[in-house]
């Protein structure tokens, strides 16, 4: 039984050819009728995956600490915007309110905008943080008012549709999406052809059949988020898995009920999501006049914040039951076999944010 999105893709292709893979992807996350934002419970043990906000408290309170440091950085500004991209359930912003609701003056002064392009998920996050004021929803990032910003995404950037070029002879050809004789979707090679000055150097050492992922829309993000930064001053915290240097690989994935299955199976009723190149992400950020910092890894930067130390609080007189459980969840979000080394966090700003 096909679903009503593939139904629609499968007569896109059959009028206009095969599908570009990010486009696959774009129709299939974000279409606003059958797309998996718009029906899908998709964070929670109930969904199709569970973020680290989901897992624990400790997550969003190093986020809140985080952006306190960072808005003293900037001189403790009577206003400002506190901005979080892709918000899902709110809980993030829910735990980094409650930390820093021991700095008065942080919460005084916050605008907070929430990025949120799913009428459904703005329900519910209006729903976990009902006990805020001074809360906006918008979707987009360019309708901020001009001041000191601080800008946080978990989990944000890995759902940006990516661009796939499968290595074919002496071209690099774009991987897309087609459909069989027996109307299913099946992977082909499409028409669009990577330039030679776009691909890595060790492109030409791969072998036939080898794939480069680029996802154009994450950078112009990030020079877009640079671009909001350099207008009003502020940092950006980006967390999500991936890795730091640009390599060749299909990290394309798709998860329903929390496990794996087929890109092309049951489109709108999956997360369909890919690893993050930092790296790349990075250049991009610095060549937007951004002060970068080191790429460090999700449990580095938990540790440095002091999550230890909270899961310690947290755990004095609890049960044994209790003490057990904080641990287990502070270990899932920094040990390097679990979250730890696969999520990565990247960090920019204008100067004055920097140490």
């Amino acid at each position: 039984m096909t679903t009503p999105l593939q139904d629609r893709i499968i007569r896109h292709i059959k009028t206009s050819g095969p599908l570009p893979l990010a486009e696959y992807m774009h129709w299939c996350m974000a279409d606003p009728k059958d797309g998996y934002y718009a029906n899908q419970e998709a964070i929670g043990s109930k969904g199709d995956f569970i973020t680290a906000p989901e897992i624990s408290q400790l997550f969003g309170e190093m986020i809140g600490i985080w952006a306190v440091e960072k808005w003293q950085a900037l001189g403790s500004p009577k206003s400002f915007n506190l901005v979080e991209l892709g918000p899902g359930k709110g809980t993030l912003m829910q735990d980094l309110l409650r930390i820093s609701d021991a700095v008065p003056d942080f919460l005084q002064s916050a605008h907070i905008y929430m990025i949120e392009t799913s009428e459904r998920l703005v329900e519910i996050q209006k729903q976990t943080l009902s006990a805020y004021q001074n809360i906006s929803w918008q979707k987009s990032i360019k309708e901020l008012p001009v001041q000191p910003t601080l800008i946080i995404a978990n989990e944000f950037l890995d759902v940006l549709p990516v661009r796939q070029y499968v290595k074919a002879g002496a071209e690099w050809r774009e991987h897309a999406v087609a459909v069989d004789s027996e109307d299913n979707l099946v992977w082909t090679l499409g028409t669009g052809i990577l330039e030679k000055e776009s691909l890595p150097e060790q492109s030409d050492e791969e072998p036939n059949g080898a794939i480069l992922e680029i996802s154009t829309i994450r950078e112009a993000f990030i020079a877009n988020t640079a671009e909001q930064l350099n207008k009003n001053s502020g940092s950006a915290l980006f967390i999500d898995y991936g890795h730091t240097q640009t390599g060749f690989g299909d990290t394309v994935q798709a998860l329903r009920a929390h496990e794996y299955a087929s890109v092309l199976e049951s489109p709108g009723f999956a997360d369909l999501t890919s690893h993050v190149d930092f790296g790349a992400l990075a250049k991009i950020a610095e060549t937007s006049g951004m002060k970068v910092s080191p790429i460090i890894t999700q449990g580095e930067f938990l540790l440095e914040k002091g999550m230890l130390e909270r899961a310690g609080q947290l755990g004095r007189n609890q049960s044994s039951e209790v003490q057990e459980s904080i641990t287990r969840q502070a270990e899932r979000l920094a040990l390097p076999e679990e979250m730890g080394n696969l999520f990565k966090v990247l960090e920019f700003g204008t100067s004055e944010n920097k140490d």
